[in-house]
């Protein structure tokens, strides 16, 4: 049998070129991954500082992203209602869908316009004032649940701050960027949250399971709560001041209450980032005796 031929497949200088380009590509990747990797174990605040910056540098091509996904939804709407018209009536099936489509239109204007109003509220009437930006994306089906805010590091926004919406808390921020932010959601496994029942005060800790939905903890002991049990934070430890909306409780577990929260980041386009909150100190007392 004939010897292999050592002729490298192609005479082409074009594809040389382009042969020579993915090489470097390739090795320029790998060098990029073990940087990423070699400061994540080394330098934990170099390595956050390097993700801020992928941040900023992608977030405008997210935009693009939920932009073009949303408007293929759309586009796949109109082709659907369009093919299972009916031929005899499709005159007034296209009438009916053109005022179904506006009525839809403003319902869901009315309903953006409510939410960005009581957004706008709370801010002016809140005692501490925030900064109100969109939120850029979020995760939604992965085992870490993560969103980018729409402003960063120039805007003021540093990391710990708590962040929410009209309905109520959505996460806190854990990265910033220059023009971009990072929050970790309250629903990601690794958030842990102090609430209490709004009707009684009874404490708890909200933990996010990675599903999107919240488990509840009771801090007295056994599993006190019932299904409509509204839950607020309660302000202990700092960060999320006290009366922020989280969640209502929808099922019970065998130790512990599943909730559901109630602000849905997938579906917000605005939220607020709030200074971290910081409880007063007890004033020291005044009528000790004095040292003689």
């Amino acid at each position: 049998m004939a010897p292999p031929s050592p002729r490298r497949p192609g005479f082409s200088r074009r594809a040389q070129y382009s042969l020579f380009t993915g090489y470097v590509f390739a090795v320029l990747g790998g060098l990029f991954g073990l940087l990423l990797i070699v400061t994540a174990r080394l330098d934990p605040a170099g390595h956050s500082i390097i993700q801020g910056y992928i941040a900023d540098i992608f977030s405008p091509i997210s935009m693009a992203g939920r932009s073009v996904v949303r408007g293929g939804q759309n586009a796949v709407e109109e082709v659907g209602s369009y093919v299972n018209a009916a031929s005899k009536n499709r005159e007034m099936s296209e009438e009916l869908k053109h005022a179904r489509t506006r009525l839809l239109k403003g319902q869901a204007d009315a309903l953006e316009n409510a939410r960005l109003k009581r957004l706008l509220d709370f801010v002016q009437h809140s005692r501490s004032k925030g900064v109100v930006s969109h939120i850029v994306s979020s995760t939604g089906a992965s085992s870490r649940r993560y969103a980018t805010f729409g402003a960063g590091a120039s805007d003021g926004i540093s990391n710990g701050q708590p962040v929410r919406g009209p309905e109520g808390l959505i996460g806190r921020v854990v990265q910033t960027g220059q023009i971009v932010s990072r929050i970790l959601l309250i629903t990601d496994a690794e958030n842990v949250v102090p609430v209490k029942r709004v009707t009684d005060g009874v404490p708890a800790l909200a933990i996010g399971n990675g599903s999107g939905a919240l488990e509840l903890r009771s801090l007295v002991g056994g599993d006190p709560f019932r299904i409509g049990d509204v839950f607020v934070t309660s302000g202990t430890g700092g960060i999320f001041e006290p009366g922020i909306p989280v969640a209502i409780a929808v099922r019970h577990g065998r130790d512990k209450t599943i909730a559901r929260p109630l602000a849905n980041p997938a579906s917000l386009d605005f939220a607020v980032a709030l200074p971290a909150f910081m409880p007063e100190l007890p004033a020291a007392p005044s009528d000790l005796p004095s040292a003689k």
